[in-house]
């Protein structure tokens, strides 16, 4: 039997999720709730049922989840909607990608029993390759957990965690770690075209070691440090800008206080 799912948004990170279920062999039955005619039309072509609004969801549609993606500052507007799918003789798993919205914040939208599990994604999830943090609240079930997990691992990697505090921390590093990723590529890529390079050129260079770096750290078994050690030959190149990097720490606190930066907006945003 396929098991019902029903999609709040289809936005950006709402349609790289469909995309995914759609072209699995999972057998979901999907129907996408979506405001917005382009985005409907989109999800349609791609193969979902579809409805402006809740009152277009077939009345014989009991969705075994209901995954959340919508924008953060709309969710309580948009949640109490769907209250009744919270309780009754199959009470839904909703699964939110809303980021900073916490568990509680959505009980209280649908209903304090309520099955729901917080998820903070991040862009690569478009091509199936992001990170997938989960935290999940007492009422979810052990198969509303392995159901949330066959959903996400469409888009990535997926991992739960046990205190949703952490929530805030993962938002700065994972969550928001590909834009620090991105700045870099930019940096090298201007970096290089002062030292002379086509600007074009810098940039593939700087693109296509980025993403070689990262795939060979995936797949080594040794640490991101063995593997700069290994590369780093006394008194030759690298060393000499690994000093500049690495010379009282610089990047590495640079990077500390990105991170706390972010941790600390997460946290005010969350209580906003």
């Amino acid at each position: 039997m396929s098991r019902r799912i029903l999609l709040i948004g289809c936005g950006n990170m709402g349609f790289a999720m469909l995309k995914g279920w759609l072209s699995s062999d999972a057998g979901f039955d999907i129907h996408v709730v979506e405001p917005a005619e382009p985005l409907r039309i989109r999800a349609r072509e791609a193969g979902a049922s579809i409805s402006r609004d809740r009152d277009g969801i077939p009345a014989d549609f009991v969705p075994d989840a209901i995954v959340i993606a919508v924008k953060p500052q709309v969710i309580h507007a948009v949640l109490p909607d769907y209250k009744v799918f919270a309780t009754g003789g199959h009470p839904a798993l909703f699964l939110s990608v809303a980021a900073g919205i916490s568990t509680q914040a959505i009980e209280t939208s649908v209903d304090k029993d309520a099955a729901v599990i917080r998820c903070m994604p991040n862009t690569p999830a478009a091509i199936g390759e992001g990170m997938m943090v989960c935290y999940a609240n007492r009422a979810t079930t052990a198969g509303q957990r392995e159901l949330a997990g066959e959903l996400l691992r469409r888009s990535g990697k997926v991992a739960f965690i046990d205190d949703e505090g952490m929530m805030d921390a993962v938002t700065a590093v994972s969550g928001s770690g590909p834009a620090y990723l991105f700045h870099f590529i930019e940096a090298l890529s201007q970096a290089g075209a002062k030292a002379g390079l086509p600007e074009d050129f810098a940039s593939e260079l700087a693109l296509q070691t980025v993403y070689g770096a990262a795939r060979l750290a995936f797949s080594s078994a040794d640490t991101p440090s063995t593997l700069r050690q290994q590369v780093t030959s006394p008194n030759g190149t690298t060393a000499a800008a690994l000093d500049v990097f690495m010379g009282k720490s610089e990047l590495a606190d640079l990077v500390a206080k990105a991170v706390a930066a972010a941790t600390a907006r997460s946290i005010a945003l969350g209580k906003a």
